[in-house]
């Protein structure tokens, strides 16, 4: 048996055919457009993201057939979390492009909110930030005449799983799961349960949104006009919660961090409801059974992209594997620190008018200082959020499980553990987000009878932190927080 697994990205879809022995046996991707209409907002076309989809999901069963291997049995989907979309429930076409969430365009309607964000944050465990799906959806129905026909129930709306699980059912089925409504603003964490106070405030009719289910257990099937074959969709968790999934940390102190576009840290806390403070956000996990428990987490925006940004738009790289060879070259930083605030600041400090800034920049400075510069930013900005993590979780957190594409840099990995003085695991299959998505859809299939038999044949690589690195990585660390204080200074400076 096996399960096709659908990973919608910021940046793309990958989809994996996982046996159950944890082989990959079928693998596509593919890219998606991305659209900056204004300064500071990010949008993705709905349609095109779900074409690619379809294209890719194709692509790596057709792979597994080629290699011989059993016929997915069930269907996984994992997705960017907070990117949310509108669309017409007779004809299924969306009336905007989906708006990412990267997106800062919402940051004064924000701002306005201040009366109201303790309540927010009361019941749904997160700050108010354009990051998050509700003031997205807000100024999406403002436009035109979008309010008064979603108050007549002609439109629907949802993050990208929703988008998915509507059009692969042919439209029969509008659901999400807990952990992608925890990140909507709009989602009472305690209740489980849309809020209809949330709704009042932002404006949204709550006929407009999905029905919410477990992560793990059938939702729906898929039509054979999408995938060639019905399957049941048997599995759904937003990207962060289902790489947590991945790696095993269904456990209350077992955490990950994922380094993608962004880098997001997760520790499972169990039953136990932490307090948001600090900038760290509680939010919906999987327990063993695809359950909701709950989880610190902290998002930085910015950490993959900054290597991109090197990549594409300066293009002083040509891959993003340049990086290692590039760090290492170097025997220090040379005071010479990036903080890519691209898209504003996340935790701990979250100034969404933060921008990016290079400081300690000499006549001496080339392509190596800002390689580095790039990497040592994803580890400086986990150090940031780790300490407050541990003692708002109140649970113990010893080691920290890795996970994404930037995680095959092995400088990184070091450096990781150096600057947080605990052992970084990084699993043999880093693409843990596909993988959780799998594993929560096989268990509720009957692909694996459960969760230690889902994770039987995983293996890791320990980078332990070393007694040099970690001195000299403590002292570059606080570097970093003067260049974090020169960011958020040139932001809040407005004379």
């Amino acid at each position: 048996m096996s399960v096709l697994a659908i990973d919608q990205g910021t940046t793309g879809t990958t989809c994996l055919v996982i046996a159950r022995d944890g082989r990959v046996v079928g693998r596509a991707y593919r890219e998606i457009t991305q659209h900056y209409p204004a300064p500071g907002w990010v949008e993705h076309d709905a349609h095109e993201i779900l074409e690619r989809t379809l294209d890719a999901a194709r692509e790596a069963m057709a792979a597994a057939r080629q290699a011989g291997a059993e016929a997915p049995v069930c269907v996984g989907i994992t997705n960017q979390r907070e990117t949310i979309v509108l669309w017409e429930r007779a004809t299924g076409r969306a009336v905007h492009r989906a708006i990412v969430w990267q997106d800062r365009r919402t940051a004064a309607r924000c701002a306005e909110l201040e009366p109201h964000k303790a309540r927010i944050g009361e019941l749904t465990g997160l700050v108010t930030d354009p990051y998050f799906s509700g003031t997205k959806l807000e100024w999406l129905l403002a436009q035109g005449d979008h309010r008064a026909r979603a108050d007549r129930g002609e439109l629907c709306a949802g993050t990208i799983d929703s988008w998915l699980v509507w059009h692969l059912t042919g439209g029969a089925v509008h659901a999400t799961d807990h952990t992608n409504a925890s990140r909507t603003m709009l989602y009472d964490i305690h209740r489980r349960a849309w809020s209809g106070e949330l709704c009042a405030l932002f404006g949204v009719a709550p006929a407009l949104l999905p029905t919410v289910v477990p992560s793990s257990g059938e939702v729906g099937r898929t039509t054979v006009a999408t995938l060639g074959v019905s399957l049941p969709i048997t599995g759904i968790a937003g990207d962060q919660q289902a790489a947590l999934f991945g790696q095993g940390g269904w456990g209350a102190g077992d955490g990950k961090n994922t380094y993608g576009t962004g880098a997001f840290l997760l520790l499972n806390t169990g039953t136990h409801q932490p307090v948001s403070g600090s900038g760290l956000l509680t939010t919906i996990a999987c327990d063993e059974r695809g359950e909701p428990v709950y989880a610190l987490e902290a998002s930085i925006f910015i950490a993959g992209a900054a290597v991109q940004w090197l990549r594409d738009g300066l293009g002083i790289i040509a891959t993003s594997r340049e990086t290692e060879a590039l760090a290492r070259s170097l025997a220090s930083n040379e005071g010479v620190y990036f903080v890519p605030a691209l898209v504003g600041l996340g935790a701990p400090d979250w100034e969404p008018n933060a921008r990016g800034t290079i400081v300690g920049i000499t006549r001496g400075t080339g392509v190596a200082h800002f390689a580095r510069a790039a990497l040592e930013a994803m580890a400086f900005a986990t150090r940031d959020v780790l300490g407050d993590m541990r003692t708002h979780g109140q649970v113990p957190f010893d080691k920290l499980r890795v996970d994404g594409g930037a995680t095959t840099n092995d400088w990184l990995m070091q450096f990781q553990a150096d600057v947080l003085g605990v052992p970084v695991d990084r699993p043999d299959m880093v693409e843990t987000t596909a993988l959780g998505a799998a594993g929560l859809a096989g268990l509720a299939a009957g692909v694996w009878a459960n969760g230690s038999e889902f994770l039987a044949s995983r293996q890791f690589t320990r980078f332990s932190p070393s007694t040099g690195g970690t001195a000299a990585a403590a002292a570059a660390y606080e570097g970093w927080r003067r260049a974090v204080r020169a960011a958020l200074g040139w932001a809040r400076d407005t004379r």
